[in-house]
């Protein structure tokens, strides 16, 4: 069974890995980049503060960022050391002769689970639980798969590495908002509209805005 399900990874990573242009070469090399997204994680900050007396913004902020370190040490410090699988993009890995890399970039030694992927859903999962705005869910969201396929793209993850960090990242982020729940003894309220805009709005405006800078400089 595990060598089935291992054969179907291998499988998928080649279809998927295989489907390059220059174009997306470029985009998903600066969308996958951890700091291109600073202006939208400090928006979702300004959002927080807006939203909350300033002890709860505080409590908030800091119960997000757990989240996302939670999930992230889990995959790093944890799983990838105890299963040591290799990237398939890593020379000694016998699949990478068939792996399309770009610009060279391979990442580390070992890739089960994502990083990427569980800290991507991490936040998505305890954002939109907290915030409770649609809008913002299915932008989130969206913004976390695409994220975690840029992985794929670039062929230093193999599929079950991002579905495996997505699970770990969705259950960090559920974990968390229920330590938030219990600690703030308050429920999450929908987010309140501010004229025509919801004030999360802000934060999906601002990841638009990222991801055409990055669509422009793709160029």
């Amino acid at each position: 069974m595990l060598e089935r399900l291992i054969h179907i990874d291998n499988e998928l990573l080649l279809m998927l890995n295989g489907m390059h242009l220059p174009y997306l070469d470029n985009f998903m090399m600066l969308f996958t980049g951890r700091f291109v997204w600073v202006p939208m994680y400090a928006m979702l900050l300004f959002v927080i503060i807006r939203n909350n007396r300033p002890k709860r913004a505080v409590w908030t902020a800091c119960v997000i960022v757990l989240a996302i370190v939670i999930a992230d040490q889990t995959c790093s410090h944890v799983l990838r050391p105890l299963v040591e699988r290799l990237r398939p993009s890593n020379p000694s890995n016998p699949i990478s002769e068939l792996v399309t890399v770009v610009n060279g970039y391979r990442g580390g030694l070992y890739g089960f689970p994502s990083c990427h992927a569980a800290n991507s859903f991490a936040l998505a999962m305890i954002t939109s639980l907290i915030v409770r705005s649609r809008r913002l869910s299915w932008f989130i969201f969206i913004w976390a798969t695409l994220n975690s396929y840029s992985r794929l793209y670039l062929g230093v993850h193999y599929p079950g590495d991002l579905l495996a960090g997505a699970v770990i990242g969705c259950c960090s982020g559920a974990l968390c908002y229920a330590l938030w729940r219990g600690v703030s003894r308050e429920k999450a309220q929908p987010d309140k509209i501010k004229g025509r805009l919801r004030s999360s709005d802000l934060v999906i405006i601002s990841g638009l805005l990222v991801t055409a800078v990055i669509a422009a400089a793709s160029i």
